[in-house]
């Protein structure tokens, strides 16, 4: 995107970092999170990639205790030389309680945060 574009996101982006698996087709790649928000997320661009733009796959975002994930069913949107961005297509009660937690204290606003969801749900 040039500096010049304006961004038009409505969903702040969280700089994460934690480890991830990204399921698609019959792969499953091992790689990081490096930005998480409601409506999506960007991870490193693992080796031997092959998914192609718009394919729906999964990733599994490990938190702190390993035993505690969200999960989400994303859509390949863009991919760079390093980075994969996916748009979220469905995310499970308890995975969006986890990712609210993450957003709401990252972003120390609780307005910003119920302005986010609504936008979600629009």
């Amino acid at each position: 995107m040039s500096s010049q574009a304006p961004d038009k996101r409505r969903f702040h982006r969280i700089e994460f970092d934690a480890p991830c698996e990204l399921h698609c087709r019959d792969n499953v790649w091992t790689t990081e999170v490096l930005d998480i928000s409601l409506k999506g997320v960007l991870v490193r661009r693992p080796d031997h990639w092959t998914a192609s733009l718009n394919d729906p796959c999964e990733v599994v975002i490990h938190l702190d205790d390993q035993m505690t994930a969200i999960v989400m069913a994303v859509e390949l949107k863009h991919v760079e030389a390093h980075r994969l961005g996916f748009k979220c297509q469905y995310i499970d009660l308890e995975s969006v309680t986890h990712l609210k937690r993450l957003v709401e204290l990252n972003l120390g606003d609780q307005a910003l945060l119920e302005r986010e969801f609504a936008h979600l749900l629009d």
